[in-house]
C-alpha cells in the first residue's frame, strides 16, 4: 500500500501565509505595550506637576509638564520651592544614597563573580576527593529560600557588630553564589581542553591558565552573569533594610522606600517618588545598553578560534 503526502491546498496555504504574519506582529506589538507601559506610567507621572496630577488620570501624557520633580530629587530647589509646586517638601540626599548603591552593588558583583569562577573552574576541571557530592551540594543549596538563610546571617552580622556597614551588606554574598557556580561551570565544561593543554605545554600554572585564557574566552558568560547580578542587587531592597539602616550606608531602594513613608499628608509624594525611580534605572540601563551586545555577539563562542 503506497502513502501520499497530504498537502494543504494552494490557497489555504496563502490564506495561512496572509494572515500569520499580521496576526503575530499585532500579539508581538501587544505584548511590548503591555510591558513598557508601567515604565511610561511612572515617567509620565514623575514629569507631571503634582498639583495636576490627579486632575486628568486618564491623560497619558504628563499633566501640567514640568521638570521639578527631577529637581527636587537632584538637589537643585529648596523644600519651600517644592512645596510652593505642590509637593511634600521631604528630598532625598540622592547622591549620597547613589554612591552607597554603587559601592554594595560593584561589589557584590565584582566579588561572588571572581570567586565563583575560580569554584566553577576546579569543579570543571580539577580532580579531587568528592568533587561531585560537594558539588551537589552547592546545587541544593540553589533550592533553599534566601528567608531561610536570613536571621541565622543576621545573627551573625550582629554578634560581629557589622550592622550599619557596608561589610554587614556585603558579606553574606560576597564570596560565591550557588547559580553563579553551577552557570560558570557548565560553560567551562564546554570549552575545548586542548586549548589548556597547549598552554600546559608551553609552561603555564593552573592559575595563569585561569587568568590569562580561561576568564578572556568566557567574556560571554561573565557579561551575562554581571547583567543578571547587577540588576539584582541594585533592585535588593530586604536585606540593605535589615542591617543597613543609617543614612551613611543606606542604599537608594531603601532611601525611597523611607521617602514615601515620610509624606506629612499621608498621601505618597508620586511625582518626587516616581522622578527617584526613574533616575535609579539609569545605571541599570546603561550597564545594559554597554555590555548586552557584547554578550549577544559572544553567544556563539567557540573555544578553539
Amino acid at each position: 500500500m503506497s502513502t501520499q503526502a497530504i498537502t494543504a491546498p494552494p490557497a489555504v496555504a496563502r490564506a495561512k501565509l496572509k494572515w500569520g504574519r499580521p496576526a503575530a506582529w499585532v500579539v508581538l506589538l501587544l505584548l511590548i505595550f503591555i510591558t513598557l507601559f508601567p515604565f511610561w506610567w511612572v515617567v509620565r507621572t514623575a514629569l507631571s506637576a503634582p498639583k495636576l496630577m490627579f486632575s486628568d488620570t486618564t491623560s497619558l501624557s504628563p499633566v501640567g509638564f514640568t521638570w521639578n520633580n527631577f529637581a527636587r530629587v537632584l538637589g537643585m530647589i529648596s523644600g519651600e520651592e517644592a512645596v510652593a509646586a505642590g509637593g511634600s517638601g521631604q528630598a532625598i540626599n540622592f547622591f549620597l544614597f547613589l554612591r552607597n548603591s554603587l559601592i554594595v552593588t560593584s561589589l557584590l558583583v565584582v566579588g561572588p563573580i571572581f570567586f565563583s569562577a575560580l569554584a566553577a573552574y576546579a569543579f570543571a576541571r580539577l580532580r579531587f576527593p568528592l568533587r561531585e557530592q560537594i558539588f551537589f551540594v552547592y546545587l541544593t543549596a540553589l533550592m533553599v529560600p534566601g528567608i531561610v538563610t536570613l536571621i541565622p546571617n543576621f545573627i551573625l552580622i550582629r554578634d560581629l557588630g557589622w550592622l550599619d556597614t557596608f561589610q554587614g551588606i556585603i558579606a553574606p554574598k560576597f564570596l560565591m553564589t550557588p547559580f553563579a557556580i553551577f552557570y560558570l561551570r557548565q560553560f567551562f565544561l564546554g570549552i575545548h581542553p586542548e586549548v589548556e593543554e597547549a598552554a600546559k605545554i608551553d609552561g603555564a600554572s593552573l592559575f595563569s591558565i585561569f587568568w590569562q585564557i580561561i576568564l578572556p574566552m568566557s567574556v560571554a558568560a561573565l557579561s551575562t552573569l554581571a547583567i543578571l547580578t547587577f540588576i539584582g542587587e541594585w533592585n535588593d531592597y530586604f536585606w540593605p533594610f535589615l542591617v543597613g539602616k543609617d543614612e551613611s550606608v543606606r542604599v537608594l531602594t531603601v532611601a525611597l522606600g523611607i521617602f514615601r513613608s515620610q509624606t506629612p499628608q499621608g498621601a505618597p509624594d508620586w511625582g518626587g517618588l516616581m522622578a527617584s525611580a526613574v533616575v535609579t534605572m539609569i545605571p541599570t540601563l546603561l550597564l545594559f545598553a554597554l555590555t548586552a551586545r557584547k554578550a549577544i555577539d559572544s553567544i556563539q563562542f567557540s573555544g578553539i578560534k
